[in-house]
């Protein structure tokens, strides 16, 4: 070392690097030399062992010691030279610890020597490096159990809280994102994660690491192949790869394709249900080397826990594709086209506490076309979300949707569907709205059981709620004798739009009923004119909120006139005993007929509708409903209906010469130019139809 002067100051030597005094290397001292202009610092081979680091690895740059140096070191000591260059120090003084070649770390202690010019610039450090394992042994050995103790608590607290986030995890996606969430695995100090399931003797890669690190060829692998995955599945057991050396070495195929991870070490955990493999999970490591005993214990606890997830996911999300499979079965596969409208019917599954996973119920909707022209359309909620729910909505919709085509009346298809529910013997219980439009007239008879109201938005662009009266849930009503449901009317002019739903895309967590019916209305104002667009919109925005409630939706849009005097309806009640009414009734017929331009053939048509009227009340218990209205297509033509409630067909009979009845049906069938008769549930209709020019 150079000569102390009388001052106490170093000399700076002529010569450049420094040699150190051989005492130095007699005391397993290191002696560096650090020129701060190049930033060049020449060591010795003393200073080589001490670092633990071979010539060749060493090119006199102090940036190749931080293989040596871990970054919470390297700071350290950074910030003392720092501030003794800074505050004019001529020397400074440093422990610090260095990680060995085999992984192991040591103290070190430096001391330094600094040079400056005339100006008082720092020039040069000269020093000395040397080993202080033995002088802080004691110390160091105490850190280092505190260290560990503290990592065993830090690890053992990530297991407990990544355990108790797997425990609210639904599906396999929901695995993987507890285990990549900042609060989970990665505070083991992995750096990324890969995941693979076991399907059919394969193993399929659900969860990849880093992005843009997909490995050809690796997203389906069988389980033979030579692959660390592969390994812990087939063996049963973890495989520890503690180097990159070892890596290379042991999966050769595999380890050109990481190569830029910076993969220093990995740990692949096979997942274990009952003694079977469900897959495989590896995490990666680019900060350190090898595998403590307690580390490995805690990863092979923690793949335990994490196979147990898995499995809850993987019977959860094979149950719900068995239940949206069988819900999916129970709603209509087509909707029928219907002449003079535009339909369009959408089904959302909820979301159930937030999870990615649906969740299944019993919500449907139903198209049914009935004779006449006419259309029945439904929306129900079975309560529940459960296969079973979906269950008794599937037979819920059946029979509801033969009561209708039976032709039995909408108050009368509501009665025997609450019945029927009732006879299940389920703990269930179904709202329903059923409406049945003849779209001819506009005119829909609607029935409600403990459902929401419909929505209408008429041409203009508007929309409102339709109050219609209501009876109790269906299944409620047969349970409390309450089957007496009242029929309300609604009136759709052509370019109007019929919105049926349920309350999954109303409802809202602390929001009234009422408030969702308004922003609903609001909604459907402003949206698409077309009912399929609309129908994307309204199921865009259930999505958007999310909510724990499926959704059903029916838009029934009708149609512009195709003629001048589409939609005309009148219909009229005539009770038996009741001659006024029947009065009344053929002074409608005249009248109707008079003013849709058909008078030529008003005679006729009177006589006709007076001969049904006739035989309904005198052959039949109850009273006969006449309904009288406008057809068009090719030819324009008026119908006449007549309906009773007898089940029994009318037939001819011969009258004889003196007989003064029996003529009936000869008189229909000469004067009208088609007649038919129709079953409407415990009735029928008897209609003829009258081909009448267009004078307008």
């Amino acid at each position: 070392m150079a000569d102390r002067g009388a001052s106490g100051a170093l000399s700076v030597p002529d010569d450049w690097p420094a040699h150190p005094e051989p005492i130095l290397a007699l005391n397993r001292m290191g002696s560096f030399d650090w020129d701060l202009d190049t930033g060049l610092m020449q060591m010795d081979a003393q200073a080589h062992d001490v670092f633990d680091m071979r010539p060749d690895e060493y090119d006199d740059r102090p940036e190749s010691l931080s293989r040596r140096v871990p970054p919470g070191e390297a700071r350290r000591l950074d910030t003392v030279v720092t501030q003794a260059l800074k505050d004019g120090s001529e020397n400074y003084g440093a422990y610090f610890r260095i990680r060995r070649r085999d992984g192991s770390l040591r103290w070190t202690h430096t001391q330094g020597y600094i040079r400056r010019d005339e100006t008082g610039r720092p020039r040069r450090i000269i020093g000395i490096i040397r080993d202080a394992t033995r002088e802080l042994g004691e110390i160091d050995a105490r850190r280092e159990q505190a260290d560990r103790d503290e990592a065993r608590r830090e690890q053992t607290s990530v297991v407990e809280l990544t355990t108790a986030a797997l425990a609210h995890a639904r599906t396999v996606q929901d695995v993987i994102d507890v285990l990549k969430d900042t609060h989970g695995l990665t505070h083991l100090g992995a750096t990324s994660l890969v995941m693979g399931l076991v399907e059919a003797g394969r193993i399929r890669m659900v969860a990849e690491g880093p992005e843009a690190a997909f490995v050809p060829g690796t997203r389906v692998t069988r389980i033979d192949e030579p692959y660390p995955m592969s390994e812990a599945v087939r063996t049963l057991a973890p495989c520890f790869i503690e180097s990159p050396e070892e890596f290379a070495e042991r999966y050769p195929i595999l380890w050109p394709h990481i190569t830029d991870l910076n993969i220093t070490s990995a740990a692949y955990l096979p997942l274990i249900v009952q003694a079977r493999p469900i897959g495989a999970m590896g995490l990666l490591y680019s900060d350190r080397r090898g595998f403590t005993p307690e580390e490995r214990n805690i990863l092979v606890a923690l793949g335990s826990s994490i196979a147990q997830s898995l499995q809850r996911a993987m019977f959860y999300e094979q149950e719900m594709d068995l239940a949206q499979g069988l819900q999916q079965a129970m709603l209509p596969r087509t909707i029928p086209s219907v002449p003079g409208a535009d339909v369009a019917v959408r089904y959302r599954a909820a979301t159930i506490g937030g999870s990615a996973g649906r969740d299944i119920g019993g919500d449907w909707y139903d198209l049914i076309p009935l004779p006449g022209g006419r259309v029945g359309a439904v929306i129900g909620d079975v309560q529940g979300h459960d296969t079973h729910a979906a269950a008794v909505m599937g037979q819920l919709r059946i029979v509801l949707r033969a009561y209708a085509a039976e032709g039995h009346p909408p108050a009368t298809v509501m009665a025997r569907a609450s019945v029927f529910l009732h006879e299940l013997d389920t703990d269930r219980s179904a709202t329903c709205l059923y409406a049945e439009a003849d779209l001819s007239t506009g005119v829909l008879q609607v029935v409600r059981a403990g459902h929401i109201d419909p929505l209408v938005r008429l041409t203009d662009g508007s929309c409102r709620r339709v109050a219609v009266p209501g009876g109790l849930p269906l299944g409620l009503s047969a349970e409390f004798g309450r089957l007496d449901y009242p029929v309300g009317t609604v009136e759709l002019d052509p370019g109007d739009t019929l919105l049926l739903c349920t309350d999954g895309l109303v409802e809202q967590p602390g929001a009234d009923l009422d408030d969702g019916m308004r922003t609903l209305t609001a909604l459907v104002a402003t949206g698409p004119e077309d009912v399929r667009d609309l129908a994307d919109r309204l199921i865009d925005v259930a999505d958007e909120r999310g909510g724990e409630d499926d959704v059903a939706l029916l838009l029934l849009r009708r149609r512009g006139p195709e003629g001048p005097h589409a939609g005309r309806r009148l219909q009229r009640q005539v009770a038996p005993g009741d001659p006024a009414a029947l009065s009344e009734a053929r002074r409608m017929i005249r009248t109707a007929v008079a003013a849709w331009g058909a008078g030529d053939r008003a005679d006729e048509i009177e006589l006709v509708a007076d001969e049904l009227m006739t035989n309904a009340l005198m052959h039949t218990e109850g009273s006969a409903v006449l309904t009288l209205r406008v057809l068009t297509g090719s030819d324009r033509r008026l119908r006449v209906e007549v309906e009773d409630s007898s089940s029994a067909l009318p037939r001819r009979r011969e009258a004889g010469d003196s007989g003064v009845s029996g003529r009936g049906l000869l008189l229909v069938e000469m004067l009208t130019d088609v007649w038919g008769v129709e079953a409407r549930g415990g009735g029928k209709a008897v209609w003829c139809e009258f081909v009448v020019p267009d004078h307008d």
